[in-house]
Formats: C-alpha cells, sequence, structure tokens
C-alpha cells in the first residue's frame, strides 16, 4: 500500500497526494519520499555534444586563458599547414600574421557603440582621492630611494607597475595562417572546421593532428570570446576556383553554421588553405612563447619557409620576422599502415570484422594485420583450438571466440612493425635546422632504428648543440635536445653540461 502523508497506513479509497505535496513532505519531514523517481526526476539527465563537453573543458586543448589561447590557435593552423603541405610533397610555404585589435575597433567591426562611464566607482581602475594621495606618496618615496641607491652606485629597480584586482580591458588579434597545401574539397570544409571530433587525420599514420579538434577549438574560443565566425579560402590542386567559407559552430548540436559558402575565382592558380579567426588574446604575456615556437618550428622543418607578422596601430610593436628554407629536402610523406596484432582490443577487433571484405578467417587474418602472412595465418589458426579453421566465416564468430583470438595475439610473438607510417626528419634535416637558426660551435645529431611499444612504430631523433647565436653570457653551456614523438615535434632546450 501507498504510504500516507502522516506515516500511517492509506485507508481503501483514501486519495493519493500529488507529487508536489509529497515532495513537500519529503523537506518538511511530514512524510516518506517514494522510492520510485518521480518523471520530473528521470527527464533530469542530459547529453553533451563534443563541443560542449570542450567549450566547457578548453583547459584540456590547451585554451586555459586569453594568452595560452593565442598561442595555441597560432600553434594548432602553423602544424595543420605543415601537414596539409607534407601530404603532397609540397615545400611548405607558410604565412602567420597576428592583427591585434583594439576595443574601439573591435567594437566598430560588430557594430557597438562605444559607452561612456556613467558610474566610476564601478570599474576597476577607478581610484579614490585617498587610495590616489596614497599611492603618490609611496611613489614619491620610492623615487627618494631610488635617487639615494643611484647616487650610492648602487643598482636602480624599475617602479613597480600598478596592477588592478580584474581581467581588465580585454584584447583581440585577427589571426590568420596561410599555406600552399593540399587544400579541402568545396563540400567538405563545414564539416572539417564547424564539428569537433571531425578530420581528415583518423588512422594509422603519423600526423601533427590526430583528433579532429584543434583547429575547431581556435572555433569555439572566437565564439565564447568575440562571437565571430571564422573565414577559409581553400583551393585544391588543378581547381579553377577558390572555395570561401564563413561559418560559425552550434556548440550544443556541434554543427556547422555556415553564413556564406561560395566559389570565386581562382584567377592565380594557388593551391592552399587561407584560415582566419578573430579572438581573445594576449600577445604581452606570450610573445616571447610565440616567437620560440616559430623558432623551433624553424629548427625542425628546415624544408620550411615562415613568414611571421604582428601588426598593430602602435608601429613600435610591428614585427616581422622571415624564418628561410635551408633545403629541398623533405621527411618521406607516411603511409597509412594497419593494425598490429599486439595492440589490438577486443572493441577494435569487433570494428575490424564489421568492415572488412574478407569473408572467412584466413583472409582476415592476412589483409587486416602487418606481419600475418598465409603460413603464420595458418599456425595462429591451429593454434585458436577447436571450432577454428581457415574457412570460419569471421562474421559467425561467438564473442568467446573473440576473446580467443584477442589473448593469442597478446601472447604469441610477431615481427615488428616497418614504422614506414613514420615520417622522421631524419639527421640531415634535423643539423641543418639546429645550424641555421642557431649557430652553433659545435652540434650533434642521432636518430635510432625504428622502436615498437604495445605495437605502436616510433622513432627519437636528437640534437645537441653547444654554443652559439643568442647564448647569454652567464650560461656559457646552452644546448638543444629533439625528441620525435610519434605524433608531432617537441623540442626542449637545455644546460647539458653545468
Amino acid at each position: 500500500m501507498d504510504d500516507a502523508g502522516d506515516g500511517g497506513a492509506t485507508a481503501v479509497g483514501a486519495k493519493k497526494k500529488p507529487a508536489t505535496e509529497a515532495a513537500k513532505g519529503k523537506v518538511t519531514g511530514k512524510g516518506k519520499a517514494s522510492s520510485k523517481a518521480s518523471p520530473e526526476a528521470e527527464s533530469s539527465l542530459k547529453q553533451k555534444s563534443p563541443a560542449e563537453f570542450f567549450a566547457e573543458n578548453k583547459n584540456i586543448a590547451g585554451f586555459d586563458n586569453p594568452g595560452k589561447s593565442l598561442y595555441t590557435t597560432l600553434r594548432e593552423l602553423v602544424e595543420n599547414a605543415l601537414d596539409s603541405a607534407e601530404s603532397i610533397s609540397e615545400l611548405p610555404d607558410i604565412e602567420i600574421t597576428i592583427e591585434e585589435i583594439t576595443k574601439s575597433k573591435f567594437n566598430t567591426m560588430i557594430g557597438l557603440v562605444d559607452q561612456e562611464r556613467v558610474d566610476e566607482a564601478l570599474y576597476d581602475d577607478f581610484e579614490s582621492a585617498k587610495a590616489r594621495e596614497k599611492r603618490l606618496a609611496k611613489e614619491a618615496r620610492f623615487r627618494e630611494t631610488q635617487a639615494k641607491n643611484a647616487a650610492l652606485g648602487k643598482k636602480v629597480k624599475d617602479a613597480p607597475a600598478a596592477r588592478g584586482k580584474g581581467r581588465g580591458e580585454a584584447s583581440f588579434f585577427r589571426v590568420t595562417c596561410k599555406d600552399n597545401g593540399r587544400g579541402m574539397p568545396h563540400e567538405d570544409i563545414p564539416n572539417m572546421l564547424g564539428r569537433v571530433l571531425s578530420g581528415t587525420k583518423y588512422g594509422l599514420r603519423q600526423t601533427r593532428g590526430k583528433f579532429g579538434l584543434g583547429a575547431k577549438m581556435a572555433l569555439i574560443w572566437s565564439k565564447m570570446s568575440t562571437g565571430l565566425p571564422i573565414e577559409i579560402k581553400s583551393s585544391m590542386k588543378e581547381q579553377n576556383y577558390i572555395s570561401f567559407c564563413r561559418l560559425d559552430i552550434d556548440i550544443h548540436k556541434n554543427a556547422p553554421h555556415v553564413h556564406v559558402h561560395e566559389k570565386r575565382e581562382n584567377k592565380d592558380h594557388w593551391h592552399g588553405a587561407e584560415i582566419q579567426v578573430i579572438i581573445e588574446g594576449n600577445w604581452t604575456t606570450h610573445r616571447s612563447r610565440i616567437l620560440h615556437y616559430m623558432r623551433q618550428m624553424a629548427v625542425i622543418t628546415p624544408y620550411a619557409q615562415f613568414l611571421f607578422r604582428f601588426l598593430s596601430d602602435a608601429p613600435e610593436k610591428n614585427l616581422m620576422i622571415k624564418f628561410t628554407r635551408r633545403t629541398d629536402v623533405m621527411p618521406p610523406v607516411p603511409l597509412l599502415t594497419k593494425h598490429h596484432p599486439s595492440a589490438v582490443d577486443l572493441l577494435l577487433l569487433k570494428r575490424l570484422i564489421a568492415d572488412t571484405t574478407k569473408q572467412n578467417l584466413l583472409q582476415f587474418l592476412q589483409h587486416e594485420f602487418v606481419n600475418i602472412r598465409k603460413a603464420h595465418a595458418d599456425r595462429l589458426i591451429g593454434e585458436m583450438g577447436s571450432g577454428f579453421s581457415a574457412e570460419t566465416t569471421v562474421k559467425s564468430l561467438t564473442s568467446q571466440q573473440l576473446v580467443r583470438i584477442q589473448q593469442l595475439f597478446r601472447e604469441v610473438k610477431f615481427d615488428d612493425p616497418s614504422g614506414n607510417c613514420l615520417s622522421p626528419a631524419g639527421e640531415y634535416n634535423l643539423r641543418l635546422g639546429i645550424i641555421k637558426e642557431l649557430h652553433p660551435d659545435l652540434v650533434a645529431t642521432h636518430a635510432s632504428s625504428p622502436q615498437v611499444f604495445e605495437g605502436h612504430p616510433f622513432i627519437v631523433e636528437a640534437g645537441v648543440s653547444i654554443g652559439g647565436k643568442d647564448v647569454k653570457q652567464e650560461k656559457p653551456c646552452t644546448g638543444a635536445a629533439a625528441i620525435h614523438a610519434r605524433l608531432r615535434m617537441i623540442w626542449f632546450y637545455f644546460n647539458p653540461f653545468c
């Protein structure tokens, strides 16, 4: 029987309390709550799209704050441009421009009229008369102390900058990256840049990006910080038109919202992609990191040419750096490979069986995995036990049989993968890059042979340099080391001897 509001049994024919009253009784302690969830509670279950998840957890993708977001946006666009050019064996020619946009210019762009302050005390930079008097007295004491130190020949410190409690006025930047790579098919552009976790880099080969996230995160950050769409120009080789697309992203649906998508005349027969996005950023805090990154890329890719520009209304802040190409020798294009048996789990095994066009188990083993030849496949099938044969239909394998295959793959010894899915820079390029950018007194490089970890191939490349360009006097021993990871190049500068 149902519980009554006063805790006693309900008489036959008595009315039940409405759900709202029952809930109220639970709060006030006048009644017992039903153990069965109400429809309202059941309907509270929600789902998030991938775009929503990464918008709410943008730090996962390196968009922690405006300064780091500016750096990460540039990095993602540059590495996409390098991958695009290298995929067609084209010597990369990449132009990167960061244009500073003042708040008033940004407001004009979006049609917002600047509003004069009405209540000054509301703002973070407001200073009362008492606070101003206190600050001026402190500055006077500081100048007096500095004058005494100067007279005694002591080191004079710079005056500390005044810092507000809040974030201060936002800074906006137009980031543009243009390359001479493959370009994008006209119809695919909206999904390639407006749908999180969609991309062309899924597969077993080395690329700098892999998850279909980087450029989309720049668009998400643009939507969060400025609300402005991204603009894309793209053209493929032998294509007589340029695709132009202006779009943003529907965060909740994880779908592109296209403003303009049209074909324009390609008079110069250009091929590649040009992406432009306006975001909030901080050039002051991340200037050195951005320039350091550009130099690192110039070291590790001496076959690429980079033109970096920073543009501002203040002429003294303008900057242009050209990292010239030193060699025409490019790394080999990584080949798409198949899965190594020792790296296969149950989920992957089921997916391979669902996608395969092969009918029997022998053909499946030979054609869906690397390093399994016919003789080896026959021996594996014999080791699987009863219920398995060369003619067994792969689509009819039971869950228990799949577990047996996966367990056998983990226990059997297979030849290591060849490493042809990798694209190592090579000692020649590594040495050239270090010499070109660092001008060292001494340089040494080394590249390992392909190795394997849990079925995944990798190559380690290292370079060490001593002395040379921009070496600080207080640190006479300096060096550089490079690690060629499976997905991207990572550079560390260190002091090897001190």
